[in-house]
This record gives structure tokens, C-alpha cells and sequence, in this order.
């Protein structure tokens, strides 16, 4: 710890952020940051009277500047520190002192990142003020800037700052994938994680952080994060975010996956859509043939009307004739209805042809579907025992989950995320521990091997 820290009376073994760094003042702060949050301050809270007092005043209202009551002594707080000032002095304070965003859309394989900053970077300050900011403007983009996403988003990140021990290892890590957002921060969740999830309960290990996050409208009643984010994720129905806690290295991990299973289906719906088509383009080539029989009978019709005007010709030319035109006409007649019948005959024998096809059709298909989606759903209820063991034991033998690996895959081709959430595993554990040995050892291989970034990848058995 840095000589210059004065510990308050009430100082426990843990670095509290209240804590007053007796010689470190306005000048180790970024004007900037400070700047920024007086004017988010000021947007969110017009009236208040802080607004008009100095920097320093200020910063002791909102907890980032402290005076100890026995002496004349004061200091930026190590909240204060840690919102405001640059990377290069936090770490002379906290040298553990880390953050970093990566990002890649594009199911990679080979670890590299498309999108990637730090605090240690030298292009911003470094702070988790500015963090926070930088890290939203990548995470809710695009499709996810729908209100209720973008708030679980935040909350997430949230957790990560204010739950984050700064002294412990390994910094704060943000990940954004195709499938999947990442946060990972030093420091165990100080409630339980059903607790967590219940809501209600609040034990921050940074509250000084909090209070600055609520003062400029971040932040809400302590203890909902998880709960909100669960029940977002939940309405979206995308699977239930996975908060696990590393005893050994002690960092906690808060993984969302998105969009789960979408891609498993896309290949049967494509096969159902081909079907329906084969099967409008055969109704429609029935239709065509009863028109054509249709045509045909009206000209038929048309002949025999023909012939009846003809004989009407005849009739007017001489009375003489009358008796005989007439039986003509009476024999036309009986023709005409003749055909008539013939002609509702065969519309009836065609409808009935084009019904028991369409409807035999219609059979075949709903058996089709139903047998595919059968045959789907014990594939999947296979695929879940096998991985059974793997989700039951977080802790495994390389050679058994290996084994476990080697089977889903000989089952169908999987792609990362589907082996994650089968084995409960993480997609860059899996990746770097197992797949990457497998596929050198050539006992699996990838769905498209020419082609890595190819959205569909996925590892298969080598044959």
C-alpha cells in the first residue's frame, strides 16, 4: 500500500473505498471525467444545490473527497481515485488495478479479438467512470439498444464495478460475443448467489462507487441487479444468466447468453418451408389439369349452343318444317342436359381427386413434421444425459470430458456455444482446453475447415 494512505479508525483488512489518500489531490483527478460528471450531475438534478459549489466541495458532497475529523488532513478518497483520476496513478495505490473490453462477432477459433481496449491503452483515462461509458457504447449497440436489454446490460457492468476488489488479481474483463456477454471481476459476491438472484439484499463492497452511479441517474435500489437482469433475460426467453463464483482464483463471473438454440432449427424450418413448396406447386398443377377439363367441357357447351341457333335459323325459314326442328330441337335439348350432367360429373370426380390429394398431401406432411421433430427432440434428450456428468462435476479429468466431447460431436455437429451450454463450461475454457487439442490430435474436425469465421462453425467427429 502507498505510504501516503491514512486508514480511518474504522479500517478492516479489506480496502474500503472511503479510504482518505492524504496526499493526493485535485491534481491527480482528469479535469475532463470531472467535468463530464458535474454535467451529467447537473442534467439530472438542475435544482440541486451542489451545482453551484467548488470542485472540491463538490467532490467531498458526492464522496470522492475526504477530511478526517481529528486533523486538518483530506485527500481524495480512493472511490474518488478510482472514478476520476488516470490509470497511471491509480496503480500507484492498487497496482492489481485493470480493465479491459473485447469483443468479436464472429464465432472465432483462433483467440483473436476484432474490438479491444484497456486502461493501461494510453487513448482515455483509464478510470471506471470512463470505462463505464466506453464499455455501454459497444455492448447495447445495434440490435441490442431495446430499453429493457440495454438496462440488464448496464446493470451487469454495474455489478462488475461496484462488487470489483480492486486489490485482488486479474482486473475487470468485459466480453461481448456472438452469442453471449462476459463479466468477470476480482472479488467474490459477498451474498449468496440465490440471494443474489432473490433480490433485496444489498452487501457493496464499494458503496462510495454506488452513491456516485446513483447521483447521475446510473444506479437504483441496491440488491434488484440480477433479479432485473434475470427477468429480462427470462421474457426474451433466453437461458437463465450463470453467475459463478472461483473460490481458488477468487473472481466471479456473471455469463448472458442470447439468442440460445436459434440456430438448431434454422436448417428444419428451412426443410419444412422447401416441402410446403413442393406441395403448393403440386395443388397447383392439380387446379391447372380440373381447368383444363373445365375448358373443355365449355366448348363442348358452346358447340351444342351453336347448333340450337342454327336450328332456330331454320325454324323461322318455313312453318312446314316446324314438327321436325322441333324433335331436333327437343333432341339438342336432351344432349345439352346430357352433357350437363357429364359436366357436374366430372367436376365432382375432379373435386373429389383434387381433395384426396390435397388432403393426403397435407397427412403426409403433418406426419413428416412431427416425425422430424420427434426424431429432433430425442437427439437433443440424448445429447443433454451424455454432457450430464460434465454439468453435474465442475471439476473433471481432461481425459473424461475429452471422452464426454468426443460423443456429442459424433451425435451431429455442435457448434461452441452449443457444447457450452451442454457441458456448462465456458466457450473459451472449452476452446482452449479441449477443442484445440482435439482438432490437432485430428479426432474432431470443423464443419467448414476452409472457412473458420463461417458463422454455422461447428466441431465434428473426425471419420
Amino acid at each position: 500500500m502507498n505510504k501516503n494512505t491514512v486508514y480511518p479508525t474504522d479500517h478492516s483488512s479489506g480496502l474500503q473505498d472511503n479510504l482518505i489518500l492524504e496526499h493526493y489531490g485535485l491534481n491527480e483527478l482528469n479535469y475532463e471525467s470531472v467535468k463530464s460528471y458535474r454535467e451529467r450531475f447537473a442534467a439530472v438534478k438542475p435544482n440541486h444545490p451542489w451545482n453551484g459549489l467548488e470542485t472540491k466541495e463538490f467532490l467531498y458532497k458526492i464522496g470522492a473527497w475526504g477530511k478526517l475529523r481529528n486533523s486538518s488532513k483530506e485527500g481524495v478518497t480512493l472511490a474518488g481515485l478510482l472514478m476520476f483520476s488516470e490509470e497511471r496513478i491509480i496503480t500507484e495505490v492498487l497496482p492489481q488495478y485493470f480493465l479491459e473490453y473485447r469483443e468479436n462477432l464472429s464465432n472465432i477459433v483462433n483467440g483473436t479479438w476484432s474490438k479491444r481496449f484497456t486502461s493501461q491503452d494510453g487513448t482515455w483515462s483509464g478510470n471506471v467512470y470512463d470505462f463505464y461509458f466506453k464499455v455501454m457504447s459497444h455492448i447495447a449497440a445495434d440490435s441490442f439498444a431495446e430499453p429493457a436489454i440495454r438496462s440488464a446490460l448496464h446493470e451487469a457492468l454495474i455489478n462488475a464495478i461496484v462488487h470489483c476488489d480492486y486489490d485482488g488479481e486479474g482486473g475487470i474483463v468485459i466480453e461481448k460475443e456472438q452469442n453471449l456477454f462476459r463479466f468477470s471481476n476480482p472479488g467474490l459476491f459477498r451474498p449468496s448467489i440465490e440471494q443474489a438472484f432473490e433480490g433485496g439484499i444489498s452487501n457493496l463492497r464499494n458503496p462510495n462507487l454506488f452513491k456516485m452511479f446513483i447521483l447521475i441517474g446510473l444506479c437504483k435500489r441496491a440488491g434488484s441487479g440480477l433479479k432485473s437482469i434475470e427477468l429480462t433475460w427470462k421474457q426474451q426467453y433466453w437461458p437463465k444468466p450463470e453467475l459463478v463464483q472461483h473460490l481458488q482464483s477468487k473472481r466471479t463471473i456473471l455469463t448472458l447468453s442470447i439468442l440460445a438454440n436459434v440456430h438448431q432449427h434454422e436448417d428444419h424450418t428451412s426443410n419444412i418451408d422447401k416441402e410446403l413448396d413442393l406441395f403448393v406447386t403440386d395443388v397447383s398443377a392439380e387446379n391447372d389439369f380440373v381447368n383444363k377439363k373445365i375448358n373443355s367441357v365449355n366448348k363442348e357447351l358452346n358447340f351444342i349452343n351453336k347448333e340450337e341457333n342454327s336450328v332456330n335459323k331454320v325454324v323461322n325459314s318455313g312453318n312446314n318444317k316446324t314438327n321436325s326442328i322441333n324433335k331436333s330441337i327437343n333432341s339438342l335439348n336432351k344432349s345439352v342436359n346430357s352433357l350437363n350432367k357429364s359436366t357436374n360429373s366430372v367436376n365432382k370426380e375432379l373435386n373429389s381427386v383434387n381433395n384426396n390429394k390435397v388432403s393426403r398431401s397435407m397427412k403426409q406432411m403433418e406426419e413428416k413434421v412431427n416425425n422430424t421433430i420427434g426424431n429432433q427432440t430425442d437427439q437433443e434428450d440424448e445429447l443433454w444425459r451424455i454432457a450430464e456428468l460434465a454439468r453435474k462435476k465442475k471439476r473433471l479429468s481432461p481425459t473424461i470430458m475429452e471422452e464426454i466431447i468426443l460423443q456429442l460431436c459424433s451425435k451431429r455437429p455442435l457448434m461452441l456455444k452449443e457444447l457450452a451450454y451442454l457441458l456448462e463450461r465456458t466457450p473459451d475454457g472449452l476452446r482452449n482446453n479441449y477443442l484445440a487439442k482435439l482438432l490437432n490430435e485430428g479426432k474432431i474436425k470443423l464443419k467448414y475447415p476452409d472457412q473458420p469465421n463461417h458463422p454455422k462453425q461447428a466441431y465434428m467427429i473426425a471419420k
